[in-house]
């Protein structure tokens, strides 16, 4: 088996854990695959670098002395802004595309764009700054839901914890499941997202209702994703009529009670399957689709990947 060289890319104000959290994931995969990877770290200069979090963290190397890595991989932080024309924007232009494989975690989306190697790609970046990235790069596809996004041999993450879950990803696709389990297990985490799972919860990507009849309903809603959640059931609930409690409702929370209803159902119906072993008749009635063909076309549309299948690539493998 080669060894696949992971460079991570170290400057001032870059966060902690985007660092820390993929890092650890790799080490973890090389203590289970001896010589799997050889990891590496380095700043521009090869000095040390301040984190946002007053962490100092000490490279092995200087990036002109780093070589060509397998896998590169940009972390986000404050120090990322204002990186357009910075040496470390031009140090990648010139030498990321050499690299096999190109990562970046939360904000660091914003040195690749700024060297431009997203252009043209799909991308994706922490939820409050994917706005942001689309304005100052519009070149690039941005995607705000999910928390990883491929594109070829470039990998983006959402912010933060994210990073972990996108490492998890090149390791299983390196070493295969058996591995990245094991390294999820010991990081106590679980190997379960896919890359296209949401940012947020159907309740934390909606805004809460400010009046307390509609925050009463989305609560309801969450609690009850079988009943009766037509536009007309949910009106009476909050005494209103259809068409004003359609209209307060969007005003509110910044979707449609449709929509809103059919993310907590799948929200649901993928907890079941991820946690349960009931099956997919019994996940789709609780779920309030019905019946299994309806789930189905809800997952399809949703995840590009049927309910079964979602079950097999995403439920933890037991404890041997």
């Amino acid at each position: 088996m080669a060894q696949r060289t992971l460079l991570l890319v170290l400057f001032d104000g870059v966060q902690s854990l985007d660092v820390t959290g993929p890092l650890e994931v790799f080490a973890g995969a090389q203590q289970h695959t001896p010589g799997a990877y050889r990891i590496r770290t380095a700043s521009l200069d090869g000095r040390p670098v301040r984190t946002s979090g007053g962490l100092t963290l000490v490279p092995d190397v200087a990036l002109p002395d780093a070589g060509d890595p397998h896998t590169l991989l940009v972390p986000g932080g404050q120090g990322t802004r204002g990186a357009a024309g910075a040496p470390l924007t031009d140090w990648l232009r010139e030498h990321a595309p050499r690299a096999r494989r190109l990562v970046s975690v939360c904000t660091g989306a914003f040195l690749l764009a700024a060297a431009g190697l997203l252009d043209g790609r799909r991308a994706t970046t922490h939820w409050a700054y994917c706005d942001k990235l689309a304005r100052d790069h519009p070149a690039v596809q941005v995607a705000p839901e999910p928390i990883y996004v491929r594109d070829g041999d470039v990998w983006t993450s959402a912010g933060v914890t994210a990073g972990i879950d996108l490492a998890l990803a090149l390791v299983e696709e390196d070493l295969g499941r058996d591995t990245a389990l094991t390294v999820a297990r010991r990081l106590v985490v679980f190997l379960r997202r896919p890359g296209d799972q949401a940012q947020f919860s159907a309740q934390l990507s909606a805004r809460t209702a400010e009046r307390e009849p509609l925050r009463r309903i989305q609560h309801w809603i969450t609690e009850h994703p079988a009943a009766d959640l037509s536009v007309e059931a949910l009106a009476g609930r909050a005494l209103l009529s259809p068409r004003h409690f359609a209209r307060a409702f969007r005003e509110e929370t910044g979707t449609t009670p449709g929509r809103y209803v059919d993310r907590v159902r799948l929200e649901h119906a993928r907890r079941l399957l991820e946690d349960t072993g009931g099956g997919v008749e019994e996940i789709s009635r609780a779920s309030g689709y019905g019946t299994p063909e309806a789930m189905r076309r809800a997952f399809v549309r949703a995840l590009g990947t049927p309910p079964a299948e979602y079950r097999r690539r995403f439920r933890p493998a037991p404890a041997r």
